[in-house]
């Protein structure tokens, strides 16, 4: 039906109309109507209202002219309704129209599930143009779609479209080459907190960085550090670093360089995340070992040792940071064969854990008969170690150890077993290849 220009429909008189339709008692058959109408269905047939007020059943006999049925429901003919409004002049183009004058336009629900459909796939637009060019990206494209989040984060279509083409710029510019994230956000976004936590751009751009760089979900802090800096991005790159002693490193990086000046001179380097992801030392050949140690005393005690010709040996500090990652993927992503030790306490296990979900590793003197062995040593040693403290966890790496920690109950830390780890690492250079 045509709108007038004042709101009205033309040919509807509307007072008449009013006092026919708009009361309190027939509100609930306009509403029927209405809603027929949203589905996309004709104004016919019967509307049935289940225990009608006597005011209601009043009102149905006043606008049809004749008492309704006996009985608690009533019936209403809608082609009746629609015959009178025709014959009387109220509205000559029937209940339709008088239902619209009375109560707004109707728009045909699956025309506009279309419609928002349509205006969606503008908004998606850009960022469809960019990740169709990548497999992983693609994907990741794919199941934002269909997951619906962009939605329930920014909102209607008109307002998300600007995110989304910002997000596209984003995407695009992806990977970084290892600056600031706020650099990069202020460069391509313009705004330097754009990609900050709990902004939606910065969670819609980290999926993308995850897909690009099979970075595996999580959460926290520290992983989304980490998700970033696998895409050469950088939050608080000083502030996190990795210890390590022995890596080898060459003049073709200034990282590179200054390992081959520390491991010249038997020193460890602590490295930032900066330098790891912004200017990495080359990777040691495939398949050389590389050992990793959850203390600094063993870094300390194999720089003693092995001074110059320490074999390879990195430090997580205990919960590895987003340092202690990004080397040891760079390790592993290399060929790399990394065996681990920690200390055999409930925290310990823990961590270890947590690396394994983010690197491959093996376990080095890390397994129920390791930590049977060492108690025996303990024991005839006639010493007392520390007992176990805290919530059992198992092992991901050995189903055997949270039983045996249980059943003996003694927390035997990396110190205790550090002669055997120095004896380890001086035969490290003969263990075989790491199993890919």
């Amino acid at each position: 039906m045509a709108v007038t220009g004042d709101g009205g429909f033309s040919g509807v008189d509307h007072p008449r109309l009013e006092r026919l339709l708009g009361g309190p008692d027939l509100r609930w058959l306009v509403e029927r109507v209405r809603e027929r109408l949203a589905r996309g269905e004709p104004a016919t047939g019967n509307a049935v209202l289940t225990a009608a007020t006597a005011a209601q059943r009043a009102a149905a006999q006043r606008l049809l002219g004749r008492p309704p049925r006996r009985g608690r429901s009533l019936t209403v003919s809608l082609d009746a309704v629609d015959a009178v409004l025709r014959r009387s002049g109220i509205s000559p183009a029937g209940l339709a129209a008088a239902v619209e004058a009375l109560t707004g336009p109707v728009q045909v629900r699956p025309d506009a599930e279309a419609a928002e459909a349509r205006a969606w796939d503008r908004a998606f637009a850009p960022l469809a143009a960019v990740c169709g060019e990548d497999p992983r990206l693609d994907c990741w494209y794919r199941g934002l779609r269909a997951s619906g989040l962009a939605r329930r984060i920014l909102g209607e279509p008109s307002a998300a479209g600007p995110a989304l083409h910002t997000l596209a710029d984003v995407v695009a510019a992806l990977p970084g080459d290892g600056i600031g994230l706020g650099t990069f956000a202020a460069r391509v976004c313009g705004d330097a907190h754009a990609l900050d936590d709990g902004r939606p751009l910065g969670t819609l751009a980290l999926g993308a960085a995850r897909a690009l760089t099979g970075t595996p979900a999580g959460s926290g802090a520290e992983w989304r550090r980490e998700a970033w800096a696998a895409a050469g991005l950088l939050r608080d790159d000083l502030s996190t670093t990795v210890l390590a002693t022995g890596l080898p490193g060459d003049g073709r990086t200034a990282t590179g360089r200054a390992l081959a000046a520390l491991r010249a001179a038997g020193q460890p380097a602590v490295l930032t995340l900066r330098q790891l992801v912004g200017d990495p030392p080359l990777p040691l050949p495939a398949g050389s070992p590389v050992h990793v140690c959850e203390n600094p005393a063993v870094v300390a005690a194999a720089a003693d040792r092995f001074g110059p010709e320490c074999p390879p040996l990195v430090c997580t500090q205990g919960q590895p940071g987003a340092a202690a990652v990004t080397l040891l993927r760079l390790l592993s992503d290399a060929g790399t064969g990394l065996y681990y030790h920690g200390d055999f306490d409930w925290g310990g296990v823990r961590i270890a854990n947590a690396l394994l979900r983010r690197v491959p590793w093996r376990a080095w003197r890390f397994t129920a008969s390791d930590y049977r062995a060492a108690v025996s040593e303990h024991d005839a040693a006639g010493m007392a170690g520390p007992p176990l403290s805290g919530a059992p966890v198992s092992a991901d790496w050995d189903p055997d150890l949270e039983s045996v920690l249980l059943d003996r109950g003694l927390r035997i830390e990396e110190e205790a077993v550090l002669e055997l780890l120095l004896d380890d690492l001086s035969t490290a250079r003969d263990r075989p290849p790491f199993p890919r």
